[in-house]
């Protein structure tokens, strides 16, 4: 299935930039070679006799632009900018930076030169005002097929981010896997899993308790459940070595490859820091708010995506076996249908708020103390008690750390084709404007009949793809409506109850040279939906 969504990821950006940039140069949505009258005032004398360059500033009236470009604006516009007068023409060369406060439209034009924050454009002098200021007309560089030019950006840029990304993870996966094989060489990851083999033996039946495997998923989420996303990754991509290990079918992912996927996937975390940082900068009075509506969420999306994943890998259905499967997997069933119940009698009957108010003597902010401290304290624990156990055990443990170290190098460098693939897509997508194009309008047929404000559909959709690109439509939905608004909360609250589906299996994946994904995909965007939905409920039971 991944196989078809990168597709569907590819045909649908390339597909949009073409249509827009085809409908953009017929309706000549930049004006090109139209030109917009402005006045330029400059810092010093202007002279018509001799070529110079001037420092000034070039005005344009909002109802001159507003007229020009068919977008409305408030205020008038003015550009600090570098001219340079040539005599034989009578025209200038004017260059200025764009800033945010400047129109859209000026920073989609700059963007044609590969820079979002420069324009040069021709002037051409009309009158004279007096010594330092003249009326004129000004034309824009011209623009032709700005989504496709956007697009080849965006995929060079994301192919670059993919290096980076798979290059930055060697230290960090050096020093984490050194400690695991000092850990494991001790014994310690096996007692680990003995005590929660009870749990293991539920969520991975293939896999035996007292392998290897086991201790590397252990470690994996509970680092991503204190927020230790450094020491999470590490931990993730050394289990899906072990894994891979039991696997017979090599390139094909296993049952408990994906579901421990879609453990991940879920993206269950005690503290979202980095949506409370973003919430305190945009200005807000609570930024630690969201903790409980996004561990709600989260843990909606943790039980939706394993429940998903355990009835997935029960098909396909052998023909004349449908009525044996269903007593097979009753249970299952029966867990799926209660959820859906309890779920309709708290949207329907108004027990969700009932029961909020009833854990409202949980301090938000006690609850986020101690998962700091925790958080903090963590990393240097786990080294210390590692590496001081395996000395306690008569390990050789820095012979140990170093064999497993070398690991790290090779895992990192063969998830680079894997990124690459997949952030490019991403990249392309999101360039492309599909989603603002074709995504968006499309789901809103569903969204509205539920109550989720159209707003917020952005960084749902996001969210799953890129977690750089949810971070920013998160942080500008809460400079226009605010971090402590219904819509603010809600985009908050949806960064801490799911995670970046997408890049998870690409690294995943691809640092065991798996391509047939099976479910985990499926599973995925499930708990994903379930975090999103349960995000949408919580939020307005809560503060709406």
């Amino acid at each position: 299935m991944l196989n078809y969504v990168w597709l569907a990821l590819l045909m649908l950006g390339i597909g949009t930039a073409i249509y827009t940039d085809i409908r953009d140069k017929y309706e000549n949505k930049y004006r090109n070679d139209i030109p917009l009258s402005v006045t330029i005032e400059f810092y010093q004398k202007f002279d018509t006799d001799v070529d110079k360059i001037y420092d000034g500033k070039i005005k344009i009236s909002s109802k001159d632009f507003s007229d020009h470009f068919s977008q409305n604006i408030p205020n008038d516009i003015a550009l600090i900018s570098k001219l340079t007068f040539v005599k034989k023409d009578n025209t200038l060369n004017a260059y200025f930076k764009i800033d945010k406060s400047a129109p859209k439209v000026l920073s989609e034009v700059a963007s044609i030169s590969g820079k979002d924050d420069d324009l040069t454009v021709k002037i051409k002098l009309k009158e004279v005002m007096d010594s330092s200021s003249v009326r004129a007309e000004m034309v824009l560089e011209e623009v032709s097929f700005l989504k496709l030019k956007q697009v080849t950006n965006s995929v060079l840029s994301y192919a670059g981010t993919a290096v980076e990304i798979a290059l930055g993870l060697i230290g960090i996966m050096a020093l984490w896997l050194g400690v695991m094989k000092v850990a494991e060489s001790a014994g310690l990851i096996s007692i680990l899993a003995k005590m929660l083999k009870p749990i293991t033996k539920k969520l991975f039946p293939d896999v035996p308790s007292d392998h290897p495997a086991v201790g590397s998923m252990i470690m994996n989420i509970s680092a991503n459940m204190l927020g230790l996303s450094n020491a999470a990754t590490p931990f993730g991509l050394k289990a899906m070595e072990e894994l891979d290990k039991l696997n017979t079918n090599k390139g094909t992912a296993t049952n408990a490859m994906c579901t421990f996927l879609a453990i991940n996937t879920a993206g269950i975390t005690f503290i979202p820091a980095s949506a409370i940082a973003i919430r305190a900068a945009a200005g807000s009075s609570d930024p630690a708010i969201i903790i409980g509506t996004s561990l709600f969420g989260a843990t909606c999306a943790t039980i939706a995506g394993i429940t998903a994943v355990k009835i997935f890998e029960k098909f396909p259905i052998k023909k004349g076996q449908t009525s044996q499967w269903f007593k097979d997997n009753k249970s299952i069933l029966g867990f799926l249908a209660a959820i859906v119940v309890l779920i309709l009698l708290l949207t329907t009957t108004g027990l969700g708020k009932i029961l909020g108010s009833a854990f409202s003597f949980i301090s938000p902010e006690l609850f986020k103390e101690i998962i700091q401290v925790v958080s903090i304290i963590a990393i240097p624990l786990m080294i210390v008690s590692f590496i001081g156990y395996g000395a306690i055990k008569k390990v050789r443990v820095y012979e140990q750390f170093i064999e497993g170290a070398k690991e790290g190098f090779n895992i990192a460098v063969r998830i680079i084709p894997y990124l690459v693939a997949m952030l490019g897509a991403i990249g392309i997508f999101r360039a492309g404007g599909a989603m603002e194009g074709w995504l968006i309008p499309a789901l809103r047929y569903i969204t509205d009949p539920i109550g989720m404000p159209a707003e917020v559909l952005p960084m749902a959709l996001m969210r799953p793809l890129s977690g750089s690109g949810s971070l920013g439509i998160m942080a500008e939905t809460m400079s226009v409506y605010g971090p402590d608004s219904l819509i603010g909360i809600m985009v908050s609250t949806f960064f801490g109850s799911t995670e970046t589906t997408f890049y998870v299996l690409a690294v995943y994946f691809g640092s065991v040279n798996v391509k047939n994904t099976r479910h985990a995909l499926p599973a995925g965007l499930i708990a994903d939906v379930a975090g999103i939905l349960a995000a949408v409920f919580i939020v307005k039971q809560l503060f709406g």
